[in-house]
Formats: structure tokens, sequence, C-alpha cells
């Protein structure tokens, strides 16, 4: 396809964001930490685009252990999105973005939720259809290939993706993940399974290092245009029109995830002080507890006197004190079982397009 000046732009823009985003990345402590939870963000707004209502919190707090059999019926749909990406980033090292990781994904994220009837892992063998709630397919917006076309389709899909060709990758993963959403090889789950891809074809491909786009922030902010965008690819091959918003999309959150690392880093040598001066021979304890709260930012005395080795008083005692410090603030409002939150931390990735509380 021919990349016009204006398409041009977009993708140097979109180019230049990501590069500053994984050298953002790179230079906080132990990157790995904090990936925990810009996964997450990803997670609950992708799933979001999809239906579900569970927030940011939600998802913490159901991986924290925090909710009974009462926990909102959709976030185990989050907590699959979670394992469906770990999943995918770790088999990246031996497979390939392929059909068959595609199918692997898929049924981890189907599984034991809704749509779990609906064949997780198995490509369709049936017809299935896009539009409106409740449309028939002589009502559809869009009717995908024929499932006896879909193994094909997928497996061009995937040759297209390991081509030797001069596209450059962003607009080979634009294109990849609007010609999948088109292709709907699955009875559910192909939105997120689509966005999921975007992730591993950047990681694959060493764009990104680490798993920071949340680009499902973008698409949910703009979803009726994203769902206008991938049809009017299928009605009147407008990819220009498609690849500018994806272009933008990339580059806007990639901005916006740099500057949430940029504040991790603020927030975490401000934080470090504060445990310095406030908390005197217990400091080191502080740290420790500190830099566990980057990858569980919910967690109870019992597992502070775990991580400090200490005894369950000295345990209470340094959380009470972190309390006061403003880093730790307890979530449950009960006197037994409580479960404290490293507040400032969630806010920084809670409050830009998730539903929900901080």
């Amino acid at each position: 396809m021919r990349i016009d000046a204006p398409l041009q732009r977009l993708l140097s823009e979109a180019d230049l964001a990501m590069g500053r985003l994984d050298g953002s990345i790179q230079i906080l402590p132990n990157p790995d930490l904090f990936v925990f939870m810009y996964v997450r963000k990803e997670a609950v707004l992708s799933s979001q685009i999809e239906g579900t209502q569970s927030s940011l919190q939600d998802l913490l707090a159901a991986e924290a252990s925090i909710f009974g059999p009462e926990h909102p019926s959709d976030v185990d749909e989050v907590i699959n999105y979670v394992a469906a990406m770990n999943h995918g980033l770790g088999r990246l090292a031996e497979l390939p973005v392929s059909a068959r990781l595609i199918r692997e994904i898929h049924e981890r994220l189907l599984h034991g939720v809704r749509g779990a009837h609906l064949t997780p892992g198995e490509l369709r063998r049936s017809q299935n259809w896009i539009g409106p709630g409740g449309c028939t397919l002589a009502e559809a917006t869009f009717v995908p290939p024929p499932p006896h076309e879909v193994p094909e389709a997928l497996g061009a899909l995937e040759r297209f993706l390991h081509a030797g060709d001069d596209l450059p990758l962003l607009i080979k993963i634009g294109l990849a993940h609007a010609q999948f959403e088109t292709i709907h090889p699955f009875l559910d789950g192909n939105g997120r399974v689509g966005r999921l891809l975007v992730t591993f074809l950047l990681c694959e491909k060493g764009v990104l290092r680490k798993p920071v786009l949340y680009l499902s922030h973008y698409f949910k902010r703009h979803r009726q245009q994203y769902y206008d965008l991938l049809q009017a690819t299928r009605d009147r091959g407008d990819w220009e029109a498609w690849l500018a918003f994806f272009l933008r999309g990339v580059a806007e959150v990639s901005v916006q995830a740099t500057e949430t690392a940029r504040r991790i880093l603020a927030l975490r040598e401000a934080h470090r002080a504060a445990i310095a001066e406030g908390l005197g021979r217990a400091a080191g304890n502080g740290h420790r507890v500190l830099e566990h709260l980057y990858e569980r930012p919910i967690v109870s005395v019992g597992d502070v006197q775990a991580l400090i080795a200490t005894t369950y008083p000295s345990a209470n005692h340094l959380v009470g004190r972190m309390e006061k410090l403003g880093i730790l603030e307890e979530i449950t409002g009960q006197t037994r079982h409580r479960r404290f939150r490293y507040g400032p931390y969630i806010r920084l990735f809670d409050e830009n397009g998730d539903r929900g509380g901080a």
C-alpha cells in the first residue's frame, strides 16, 4: 500500500513516542515490578470495551482475595485477560505470533467465564455476525467469512505477519488488528484477542521490551469511531483512515504511559524519602514493603509479616506507621482481616479512563 505524507507523519510521531516510552520504562528500577499495573490497566480497559463493568480496583481486590463468593461476576473475565496476556508473552520466546498461539490465548481468555460454552481455543464451526445486540443475521452490520474459510484466512494473516516485506511495523500491526477483527475466527472473545495481538506483536518484534502500551484506553474512549473505522475497511477499503486512527492512538497512549512512568519514579523517590525520614531504624523493612507494593499494591498485615520475616505485632506496627505516612490506606473498614492498598500508586493508573474507586 502507498503511505502518503500525512500518514507518514503520523507514523513518525507514533514511532518516536513509542521509542520514548520504551526508554522511560527501562530507567525504572526493576521494570518488571511496574509492568504488573500496566498489564492490569490494559486488561480492565479491553474488557470494558466488551461490556464488563469491573474496575481496576475490582481486579486488584479480587487478586488480593478480598472478595468472597459475591465478587463482581465479570471480574473473572478480567483475571483471565491478565492470564492470557502473561501466557502469550511467556510463549513468545519459543513460539511466534501464530494461529496456534492465538488459539492458546483464546482458550485461557474464556476458561470458566461468560462464553466458556462457545468452544474456547477452537476456530468457529458456525457462522457469526456483528451488529446491534440481539440482531439477526439479516440485520447484521457485518458478516465475517463462513467457517470453512476461517483456517485459510487465519493462515494468510499469519503469513502476512511474518513476511519479509518493507511495510513499517506499526502499519503492519494496524493492518493485522483490523484483518483479525474482520476474520472474527471465534464465536466469542474476538475483540479482546485482537487487542492482545497488538501487544504480542509489539513485544515479539522488540518495539517494546515490556507490555506497557494500554492502547485499549484510546479504543475505549473512541469506541464508536473504533468500530466505524474497522467497518469502513470492509465496506470501502478505507485503510488509510483506520491506520491514521490507529497511529494517533499509539502516539497518544505512548505519551500518557511515558508520563505515568515519570510519575511512578517521582512517587517512588518521594516515598522512599518519607520512609527514610519517618521510620528510623525500621526504614529498611519499610523500603522492602514499598518495593513489594509496586507488584502487589494490596496487602494484609500477614503479607507484610511474611515478607519481612517478623512477628505479627511488629508487622502490624509497621503497616500502621506506613499508613500514617500516607503510603498505605485501609480499604475494608473492618477490624479483622484488614487489607491495605498503595493508594497513591493505584491512582496513577486509575484516573486515566478507568471506572471505579481509587
